[in-house]
């Protein structure tokens, strides 16, 4: 036997996708390691395949949010089937808050619902549109709004009655209890939505979730009309910190996190202490001129500076900071406290703080953030930019201080969105732009761009090191591991089998009495030496010249924190065993 070194490689077990399908095992990172043929001894080696994703979607549900949030549910399909594909099967939760965090223009007798605040919303739309003389959440009263087909045209009345149903239980990393949660959750094959959705969604050809969220999803258009997407975002992942909160557990230690906001309107997010703005008639100058009171325009004029002479075209708009009575703060943070809205280091912390706690476990991952919001079609290939100007239609001008950043066939139109903007770009993937036009006619472009995204962070478990080849005789790789599943809490140890291969059920299976099971994957599909393809490296492992990957299949979910530990004898010979490295 060519070998001398043993690598030990750490793999949680908690992200595998549940039979039939395959999952290249997961690692728990650290740093990758630079393989050395020379080297002896035991060699600690982090794989890093994170099938885990959370989900935030922060949902504007101003009064002009109807037809976006009835496109938002159509379209939904665009980016749940990416995560649901065959070589995807992500263990995703999904969670919806709204931007309404209330503020002191919206009072009780005009806007009854109260606030979300960050709070997570599970709550199908048909119980939410006047029904029986019930609340109803898709009637903007002041402008005599009725937006009903937001939530009726998508959500089918089969799914809502199947949603009334009891939820599944699952448990949290935090606790392993288990409690309905409020979020859709898909773990190892297993949705936790009530029994009779997956029927319903079966008669619509869509998949559950899909059918789920189009109920789901719509959150009505009479919240607060002063947004404050960042804000309630901030909320709603700290909310999930929480304990006692019912965004509480949502956030996994591991996984990828995707945040999308959706929203028609510039971010108001404000400081409880400059509040009196919005009430003091004096601070005028945060008015547009012919204004009685303040609008949404203060939101603008407190947060955005361009450059130019008015009306514009204005070369370009940036956030700033403005205290009450319109002055610019210092940029250093020295001054934050005096600003009426929150200074966006607030959010920028935040995420960064969240990232780099990732980034500890996989030092490749990236928090994703996502707008579709007032944004011309085609900004985000670079093919439009932001118009700022201002309004030639006076009363909209006085509304909202400046003109819209797109406009879309059935003539509605959202804001420029600056704040949300540099915000957004503070996170661009690659340098890549991550805002998409809400006046497009349809979204299914912009979800499955943003699923794609998600779908690039999950990468294959590549084992990176050269493994020996126990027979060198043979053209195929025969490598020599084992795998050993262990329990934290409990400190037992399973040794993993490998899979075999059930003919009847065309399946990979786990032998009698087994709970796991695992696959080598060692063939080059572009040079296949064995027919299956089940056994088929990934083109992330054999470009980096590895010549190993492993799979693990399970029958039923491991316990969060479970973890698989994989020992294989190292090759002494690189050059022949991999020629490519």
């Amino acid at each position: 036997m060519r070998a001398s070194i043993l690598s030990r490689v750490a793999i949680l077990a908690g992200f595998a996708v549940a039979l039939p399908h395959l999952f290249a095992c997961l690692a728990h990172p650290v740093k990758p390691v630079q393989y050395d043929s020379a080297a002896a001894g035991d060699v600690g080696i982090a794989l890093a395949i994170n099938k885990d994703v959370d989900i935030l979607f922060v949902i504007d549900n101003s009064g002009s949010m109807g037809e976006e949030q009835q496109r938002l549910s159509g379209n939904f399909g665009s980016f749940i089937d990416v995560l649901e594909a065959d070589d995807v099967k992500a263990n995703y939760r999904m969670a919806v808050t709204t931007t309404d965090f209330g503020n002191p223009r919206c009072t009780p007798d005009n806007f009854p619902r109260p606030a979300n605040q960050g709070r997570f919303a599970l709550d199908s739309c048909r119980n939410r549109i006047g029904a029986d003389g019930g609340r109803n959440d898709f009637v903007f009263a002041p402008e005599m709004i009725d937006a009903t087909a937001a939530c009726t045209d998508f959500c089918d009345q089969g799914v809502h009655d199947a949603l009334q149903g009891e939820w599944r239980p699952t448990s949290i990393e935090q606790d392993s209890s288990e409690e309905a949660r409020f979020w859709i959750e898909n773990i190892e094959g297993q949705l936790n939505l009530p029994s009779g959705v997956e029927a319903a969604a079966s008669g619509l050809g869509i998949s559950a979730a899909n059918a789920a969220f189009r109920c789901l999803g719509p959150q009505g258009i009479n919240g607060c009309g002063f947004e404050s997407q960042l804000e309630s975002m901030w909320w709603a992942l700290a909310r999930a910190e929480q304990e006692g909160e019912v965004n509480y557990g949502f956030l996994r230690d591991a996984a990828i996190l995707s945040i999308v906001h959706v929203t028609d309107e510039a971010d108001c997010s404000f400081q409880t202490a400059q509040q009196n703005i919005f009430l003091d008639l004096n601070n005028q100058w945060s008015w547009e001129e012919g204004a009685s009171s303040p609008t949404s325009a203060v939101c603008w004029n407190a947060g955005v500076e361009c450059d130019g002479a008015a009306p514009g075209p204005y070369t370009s708009c940036r956030t700033v900071n403005k205290d009450i009575n319109g002055g610019t703060l210092a940029d250093d943070g020295s001054e934050d406290a005096k600003a009426v809205l929150i200074p966006l280091d607030k959010y920028i912390q935040q995420i960064n703080a969240i990232e780099q706690e990732k980034k500890m476990i996989d030092q490749n991952q990236e928090v994703l953030v996502s707008i579709i919001g007032g944004v011309p079609e085609g900004y985000e290939t670079m093919q439009a930019e932001i118009p700022y100007i201002d309004n030639p239609d006076q009363a909209e001008q006085i509304k909202f201080g400046i003109g819209p950043g797109c406009t879309s066939g059935d003539g509605g139109s959202a804001i420029p969105p600056v704040r949300m903007r540099d915000f957004a770009e503070a996170f661009a993937v690659d340098g890549e732009r991550n805002l998409f036009s809400i006046c497009s006619a349809s979204y299914s472009a912009a979800l499955d761009a943003i699923a794609n995204k998600i779908r690039d962070q999950i990468k294959p478990a590549c084992f990176k090191a050269c493994v020996a080849d126990s027979d060198p005789e043979t053209e195929i790789l025969e490598p020599e591991c084992t795998l050993v599943e262990e329990n934290a809490a409990t400190g037992d140890q399973t040794p993993i089998p490998e899979c075999g291969f059930d003919p009847d059920l065309g399946e990979l299976v786990p032998p009698p009495g087994a709970t796991a099971c695992f696959v080598y994957r060692i063939d080059n599909p572009a040079s296949p030496l064995t027919p299956s393809t089940l056994d088929d490296m990934q083109a992330e492992c054999l470009d980096a010249g590895w010549n190993l990957e492993f799979t693990l299949v399970r029958n039923s979910a491991a316990k969060a924190g479970s973890s698989v530990t994989a020992t294989c004898v190292l090759s002494d010979l690189v050059q022949r065993d991999c020629p490519n490295l």
